[in-house]
């Protein structure tokens, strides 16, 4: 009887223990939790975007004015997209589709968030779920460095939206890149904080981002840094000892083609710089990095779109095509290029199968991981690639632009006062014949579509609701 009885109470000791233990563990963050799994098994993401960079301002086009060694580098050591498309030839849209794997309509983007809500056209849907949101499931610790411009106020800040941290710029484009203001106002942030570092906009970027590389090093939990850098979005503003070295290297260069260059040098030479901060803390070999561009050059500033007709605003492939390339060691084949038609918004579900997560329903990106492992693609039916744009002033009014690629086939309305436009990209890159009225079928089947996107984007609330009182 004595002997039982000191058995049960062991066994309850060592049941209350153990309880104990299980306890303990499952009150850990989640985030913490899974960082002790997930390092080995899920890379470092760190997504860069460049604002306005034209499709060919890249010196592994064969470009022969500038020189960007560490974007090359990207392509170099993996794979380049040459029919990448950006959603949108302005800047919102493509960010809202980017971290939302949806349209930008379908998200209440069709157009730029601004200051002023008289010449804002678009209010970012609270219930969408982001980018930043999903990998966090995966135990990933989220950042954005750089240019917001999804919302300037609560429930659209950064934080709010699943960063876990932000350091860079709430709004839209900065009126100088040293004075770092728009229309007066500072939308500099330190997560909610507003800060008013002093330099350039460009060299600050990169530094917090090579900080926070360093900072994660220590952690065992991945990473996911997207850095939006607002060059080279006019106004074009390169540091004054950038200029001069490319003036004295390109003698002929119209003066406004040396400052863009120069601008894009210096840009270039800060994302050098965050990768070696990867190289420096242990992390390169561990990281998946994209490159790419939120639309096509700004034509004015005397970007260099390629061969293709037009540029940033355009409907034309010159305002969406954009320099595309993405690295991972061990896991990409270095040098390889793809002209598989793809998505600012595909890159959604592609991290995501990336980071083992699964995509909720009625997420429209498609993910391309097997292209990006060397895979050869299975045969799908061509998918219809919608493009929409609204935007203000007389030449808009308040309406919306139009595109859609179909295969080889393109339908543009490249403003709202502009009758459509049937185009083969195949036979007619640079979108120079129309032929609406002899192919009348294939008019007919884009046309229906087009209309069909439409409808669904018209769904969606794209005005901040007015509180009722």
């Amino acid at each position: 009887m004595r002997l039982n009885y000191r058995r049960t109470c062991l066994f309850l000791v060592y049941l209350t223990a153990l309880i104990g233990f299980s306890c303990k563990n499952s009150s850990q963050p989640a985030n913490e939790k899974n960082s002790r799994d997930t390092k080995t098994t899920h890379p470092n993401i760190l997504l860069i975007l460049t604002d306005d960079q034209g499709y060919h301002d890249v010196s592994y086009y064969g470009t022969k004015d500038l020189r960007t060694p560490n974007m090359d580098q990207i392509a170099r050591d993996g794979v380049r997209f040459d029919n990448f498309y950006a959603n949108c030839p302005v800047c919102s849209p493509t960010r809202a589709a980017l971290l939302t794997g949806r349209y930008q309509d379908h998200v209440g983007v069709p157009g730029v968030i601004r200051t002023h809500a008289d010449n804002s056209w678009g209010y970012f849907d609270p219930k969408a779920t982001t980018l930043p949101t999903a990998l966090r499931q995966a135990g990933y610790h989220t950042a954005i460095i750089g240019k917001w411009h999804l919302g300037l106020e609560s429930p659209n800040t950064p934080t709010e939206r699943g960063f876990d941290f932000f350091h860079g710029w709430l709004g839209d484009m900065m009126d100088d890149y040293v004075a770092k203001r728009r229309h007066d106002i500072n939308y500099m942030r330190r997560n909610q904080q507003t800060i008013d570092p002093e330099g350039h906009a460009t060299d600050l970027f990169t530094q917090w981002s090579a900080d926070y590389i360093e900072e994660r090093s220590k952690s065992k939990q991945p990473f996911f840094l997207y850095l939006a850098y607002n060059a080279p979005h006019f106004p074009v503003q390169p540091p004054a000892d950038w200029l001069k070295k490319v003036q004295e290297r390109e003698p002929g260069l119209p003066p406004k083609r040396a400052q863009l260059v120069a601008f894009i040098e210096h840009l270039d030479d800060g994302i050098g710089k965050v990768i070696q901060a990867l190289k420096e803390s242990g992390q390169y070999e561990n990281t998946l990095i994209i490159f790419t561009s939120d639309n096509g050059g700004h034509l004015p500033s005397l970007a260099n779109n390629g061969p293709t007709r037009d540029g940033k605003q355009s409907m034309y492939e010159g305002g969406l095509r954009v320099p595309t390339a993405i690295s991972w060691p061990g896991k990409i084949k270095p040098g390889m290029v793809s002209d598989q038609v793809n998505l600012s918004m595909d890159l959604f579900p592609t991290l995501l199968d990336v980071a083992g997560v699964q995509a909720k329903p009625g997420i429209e990106g498609r993910s391309f991981l097997g292209t990006l492992l060397g895979k050869t693609p299975a045969a799908e039916p061509s998918r219809p690639l919608y493009f929409t744009r609204r935007e203000g002033g007389n030449a808009y009014a308040g309406q919306c632009s139009y595109a859609l690629r179909l295969g080889d086939w393109k339908l543009v309305k490249n403003t709202p006062f502009q009758p459509l436009e049937l185009f083969n990209l195949k036979n007619d890159p640079m979108e120079t014949k129309d032929l609406a009225k002899s192919e009348p079928k294939v008019f007919k089947q884009l046309s229906a579509e087009l209309m069909l996107h439409i409808q669904r984007g018209g769904r969606v609330p794209w005005q901040k609701p007015e509180i009722q009182p």
